[in-house]
């Protein structure tokens, strides 16, 4: 399945400088912290979802490298370039081994599966 982005020949070149370097730099941080890893998280303060996938891998034993930008009120602007990245809406962002697996609901659902064990082995 292919996620629907628009294409380059539809984004007047007077802007195509800025959409792709809107918060590189953030982009880049995360990218390397998923290249480092093996388990991910990227989240918010002030949301609960971030702190509910932290503890379940805190549960498992699970090591992993959490990374904050913002609260609801602070850092949405940096926040959307991390949504323009990986196309998921909502935080937590929790990459396994490079793979967006989801937010917390969605680690909930593969450690219950048993499938979050055997991506990690």
């Amino acid at each position: 399945m292919s996620r629907n982005i628009l294409d380059e020949a539809h984004i007047h070149p007077a802007v195509r400088g800025q959409v792709s370097s809107y918060h590189r730099e953030l982009v880049a941080e995360v990218q390397a912290a998923v290249a480092a890893n093996t388990v991910v998280v990227v989240g918010m303060g002030l949301n609960p979802f971030p702190h509910k996938a932290r503890k379940i891998l805190d549960g498992l034993g699970t090591p992993y490298q959490y990374l904050s930008y913002g609260s609801y009120l602070g850092g949405w602007r940096p926040r959307t370039a991390l949504k323009m990245w990986t196309g998921w809406p909502t935080f937590p962002m929790i990459f396994v081994k490079g793979t967006l697996i989801g937010g917390a609901n969605d680690l909930q659902k593969l450690v219950e599966q048993g499938e979050f064990a055997r991506m990690v082995a």
